[in-house]
């Protein structure tokens, strides 16, 4: 970078991110030809004669960069499966704030075997967990620290 060279991620991924987009909004048809007939592309004649260029971009990056099968396969790929989920994380999961396991109503404690088992049967239970996160700034958090 000191020498005016750009990292490999620009020059690889973004770079050609760019040019593209900068080739729709311009509406520049001959290099937007040239770069879907490079990727592969088939562009149907109606979205790349839109008003709108976002949906010319659109249609181009949907084929060229499926963000949808992107992130299913990074899910599959990197993800724990839940079928690996030990007990103690369970019972985790399944209490909230200072509430423990076996505080539980007896009904509830016996989806912790179904949650483990994570069966499609149909006379399985259904199990959904619902999780939000928020984003807080650290000097926001609570500090543990002994005084």
């Amino acid at each position: 970078q000191s020498k005016g060279k750009k990292p490999l991620f620009v020059q690889l991924v973004l770079d050609n991110i760019w040019s593209l987009y900068e080739a729709v909004m311009k509406r520049d048809k001959e290099k937007i030809e040239k770069i879907v007939t490079s990727l592969g592309l088939k562009i149907s004649a109606r979205e790349s004669r839109h008003a709108d260029p976002k949906v010319h971009l659109n249609a181009i990056c949907s084929q060229w960069l499926p963000i949808s099968d992107a992130v299913l396969s990074m899910v599959c790929n990197k993800l724990p499966s839940p079928l690996d989920i030990t007990a103690e994380r369970v019972e985790k999961l399944m209490c909230v704030g200072a509430r423990t396991f076996d505080s539980l109503p007896p009904e509830t404690q016996e989806l912790k075997s179904a949650f483990m088992k994570c069966s499609s049967e149909e006379t399985a239970p259904v199990i959904v967990f619902v999780s939000k996160m928020f984003a807080v700034d650290a000097k926001a958090l609570p500090h543990n620290k002994p005084r």
